[in-house]
């Protein structure tokens, strides 16, 4: 079987983790990789928060390499434009975190909140009802499945991802928009999980 590439930027470091643990930076830094690259005015208008607010968030995140400064693509020189420093975003390598001095602490911490994110993304999913705007999927079921197969599946999950990305941002140059100037389309959460399924409780 042959190895696809991986797309997004396998991280060791466990000091990432203070940056994407946040769930505001979090979410900027998502914004940021979609749209390839914003104005902290554009973060603030797309979160809506303070503009300060949103600049504080934009360079705690260019201080753990996640963001950088793109004045090639700033309109004038009070126009601070920010991109993504790894394209197609972070996958963590958490095992290998865990060896380094304070890893195994930072990642507890940013499993708890992770975690706790996760619960509220999923009651939300669960909560919510058709409003003829958004729309919501949920997915729930079993495959059978080699270590090999759940490898190949999980991998193709994720190329349906980036085609997705890659086509949404070619749109958007096509129609000279930005994440920031496009009204017809909002930002969806997109959370997968494929893990062993539990033993039955007798």
């Amino acid at each position: 079987m042959a190895e696809k590439k991986r797309r997004s930027e396998l991280v060791h470091d466990p000091r990432v983790l203070r940056a994407i643990a946040h769930p505001v930076r979090n979410r900027i830094l998502g914004e940021i990789t979609h749209a390839g690259h914003l104005r902290a005015a554009d973060v603030a208008e797309l979160l809506d928060i303070p503009a300060n607010q949103a600049s504080f968030h934009l360079r705690q995140l260019a201080k753990y390499g996640l963001v950088e400064p793109a004045p090639e693509l700033a309109r004038d020189g009070r126009d601070r434009v920010w991109k993504p420093v790894h394209e197609h975003g972070l996958s963590l390598e958490v095992t290998e975190m865990e060896k380094d001095p304070g890893g195994r602490a930072a990642v507890a911490v940013w499993q708890r909140q992770a975690a706790a994110a996760a619960k509220e993304a999923v009651d939300r999913a669960y909560a919510r009802r058709k409003d003829g705007e958004t729309h919501t999927m949920i997915s729930d079921g079993l495959i059978r499945l080699t270590l090999e197969e759940a490898q190949e599946f999980a991998q193709d999950l994720m190329d349906v991802q980036d085609r997705w990305h890659d086509r949404i941002r070619a749109a958007e140059a096509a129609e000279d928009t930005g994440a920031a100037d496009d009204a017809g389309r909002r930002a969806y959460h997109l959370m997968v999980f494929l893990q062993p399924a539990p033993p039955v409780e007798p």
